[in-house]
């Protein structure tokens, strides 16, 4: 049985919790929006159209910040298309998911869902096809107060309240050749730099969010982050980062070891915008915002024949259906973050409703939880305070993609009466046992211990199964002197508050 020691100091802290790290996705994208969280038919929906079973669901989860309307959607997008009379919206092709666009939920309601939610509202802007006077457009109509055209025009479509986005994304992926209007790093900088001045000019209070590479494997990477923000360094507080991970050829070692490839993402972005800081010698820290991240199994989708020729409606695309060891990652991907928050301070889960999503729905039927919903909702609810930093004396095991790997990782949070540890264990066959000092946060009571893990790490929740797999209380946690002890199964993700 594999051993890790850990210890926790309350004056190890990396940085606050940032609640932004608990952010999703919406894009106008397959199902996420039409049948995902609006559907009027629906026997839950309200007024607005609203599935109130999904509301229901996203406030369990615990999301707080939500990306919208993309993505790769936003870069053909008119936003203009999206507000007024639903009579008079307009139908648009979208190249980006070769699908049609109704335009019958657009930015007026999704501010008024989002009330619902308790979430705040992260807008991207089209500057790929369309430039620096429709953003200044759009920021006019969604948070001037009133006593202007697009102000008036808003309170006139039913929105007497400006939205106050105060998030701006200057674009998505403009480094993809998939993208429309993607650019060189050069042309856009250029273009962030003078769009995001412009904005700042209308709000010098605005927090925007320059494109970083799409990944990490894109061969500009790195050059890209140095080119974009020595043009744009002034001007934005942001560069986004952007990482998909899913199991290859059977190598669950390496899948389930995916958060060290975050963690050097991270790290490499974070020397990249340094380097442009130092060398402007400014006192400023671009921070990062990590607006998409999840498990997506892009090769599969590649070789179906869900994108075809047809343009349609809210077609289903990309619904992956989560395991047991897709949470695991997930859960570990958030810890990753959370480990890195002096300077990632906001994140998106990509997405929020049945495209690469926590939540799925079935139209005119039930909503229901994928098994990557628990450890995102867990955390969100117990990780408070600030995030310490912890010190884990575990065995590791090789990888084929990422090199040695500790069987164990952990951080924890702590604020003034509780704390959190949020720990994995990757090994594949063996429960871990874990001892875990914790006398330098002064907890003496054991609140709360949960577990997800299954016997069958590929098991999911389903339409017909939608409680397959659902996390359990574990009862080997145990807390005498100062020093807790726990079982981890294998391939498992464990949270446990401490009082």
């Amino acid at each position: 049985m594999p051993r890790a020691n850990i210890q926790l100091d309350r004056q190890a802290v990396i940085a606050p919790v940032r609640r932004r790290l608990f952010g999703s996705f919406v894009e106008h994208l397959g199902r996420c929006v039409y049948t995902g969280i609006y559907e009027p038919e629906h026997p839950s929906a309200n007024e607005d159209g609203f599935r109130m079973d999904v509301v229901e669901l996203v406030r369990e989860l615990g999301s707080t910040t939500l990306r919208y309307p993309g993505g790769n959607f936003v870069s053909g997008f008119r936003w203009e298309d999206s507000v007024g009379p639903r009579d008079k919206r307009p139908v648009r092709r979208d190249l980006a998911w070769h699908s049609l666009e109704s335009n019958q939920f657009g930015l007026d309601e999704f501010a008024r869902w989002l009330k619902l939610t308790d979430s705040e509202l992260m807008l991207a802007v089209n500057i790929a096809t369309r430039g620096i006077l429709p953003a200044l457009d759009l920021l006019e109509y969604a948070n001037h107060p009133s006593g202007t055209t697009l102000s008036d025009l808003r309170i006139a479509n039913g929105s007497p309240e400006p939205h106050n986005v105060r998030m701006w994304c200057l674009g998505n992926e403009m480094d993809g050749p998939w993208q429309t209007g993607f650019m060189t790093a050069d042309d856009y900088g250029k273009l962030a730099g003078r769009t995001a001045a412009a904005m700042k000019a209308a709000d010098k209070d605005l927090e925007l969010v320059a494109c970083g590479s799409s990944g990490s494997g894109m061969p500009t990477f790195g050059d890209w982050e140095r080119t974009v923000l020595e043009h744009a360094y002034d001007h934005v507080d942001y560069i986004s980062c952007h990482a998909y991970y899913q199991e290859h050829d059977g190598d669950l070692g390496s899948f389930l070891a995916s958060a060290l490839d975050m963690d050097h993402f991270i790290d490499t972005v974070v020397a990249t915008a340094d380097h442009v800081g130092y060398k402007r010698r400014s006192s400023k820290k671009i921070n990062i915002s990590f607006d998409e991240w999840n498990i997506w199994y892009l090769e599969e989708h590649q070789a179906s024949q869900e994108v075809n020729t047809e343009w349609r409606h809210a077609p289903r695309q990309l619904e992956d259906v989560y395991t047991v060891a897709d949470a695991v990652v997930v859960g570990n991907l958030l810890m990753t973050l959370l480990k890195h928050s002096d300077r990632v301070t906001s994140a998106s889960l990509a997405q929020l409703v049945n495209v690469l999503a926590p939540i799925m729905t079935e139209p005119g039927g039930p909503a229901w939880r994928q098994t990557t919903f628990y450890p995102f909702s867990i955390t969100s609810r117990l990780a408070s305070g600030e995030v310490i930093q912890p010190v884990i004396e575990a065995p590791v095991y090789d990888t084929a993609r990422h090199g040695e790997a500790p069987v164990v990782d952990a951080v924890a949070t702590v604020d003034e009466d509780r704390a959190a540890v949020f720990l994995v264990n990757r090994d594949l066959e063996e429960p871990a046992q874990i001892t875990i000092d914790v006398r330098g946060l002064g907890s003496s009571q054991i609140a709360e211990a949960i577990t997800l893990a299954d016997s069958d790490v590929y098991a999911k929740n389903t339409l017909a199964e939608q409680d397959r797999v659902t996390p359990a209380a574990n009862t080997s946690a145990a807390l005498a002197d100062g020093v807790l002890t726990i079982e981890l199964p294998p391939v498992s993700w464990t949270a446990i508050a401490l009082h």
